[in-house]
């Protein structure tokens, strides 16, 4: 399937009313438990998300949308949600997310994006040329992987009271990366 800017904008638009339908009400565990070491809690995701709207994508796509000859993106800290969410509660995140990622759809429609546009570059710091088309389907493809996420750590909270059905729940066993 190849990137269409409205298809795309029709996940973008429903991520956050999927994770306040999913999130908002549940029992603590839910929402704050996490697979152990370094994984993420839904929460965490939430805050991930929330982060990833001020400093992700619209920056980077402004950068390759505008007249600068510096096409570099800032770096993307994966990790800020941990600083950024601390005292905050879930409705708080869940707001946020929601009122920063309808302003970003916003900016994306306002950009007015002509076929030639979807072509044009900017340097990752890290992965190098990516072209706006990249860009923006990478972050259709990333809230549906963080979707993805949510869904894992919240069945594996389930991991052994399903007993020995566990061999036929795939999602209760972490999938080597």
């Amino acid at each position: 399937m190849d990137f269409d800017l409205e298809d795309g904008i029709a996940i973008l638009d429903r991520t956050p009313k999927v994770i306040r339908t999913w999130l908002q009400g549940l029992p603590d565990p839910w929402v704050f438990n996490n697979d152990g070491g370094e994984s993420w809690s839904p929460f965490d995701v939430l805050g991930h998300f929330t982060h990833g709207e001020r400093t992700d994508r619209i920056p980077r796509a402004e950068i390759i949308l505008s007249e600068d000859q510096n096409k570099t993106f800032e770096p993307f800290d994966r990790w800020a949600q941990f600083q950024d969410s601390q005292g905050k509660s879930l409705d708080e995140l869940l707001d946020t997310f929601e009122a920063l990622r309808a302003k970003n759809l916003e900016k994306l429609r306002g950009f007015d994006l002509q076929p030639s546009d979807y072509e044009r570059t900017g340097i990752h710091p890290d992965l190098g040329t990516v072209t706006l088309k990249q860009l923006l389907a990478t972050w259709v493809a990333h809230d549906l992987n963080h979707l993805g996420q949510i869904a894992e750590v919240m069945a594996r909270q389930y991991r052994n009271a399903v007993g020995p059905r566990q061999a036929y729940i795939d999602i209760l066993t972490p999938q080597p990366k």
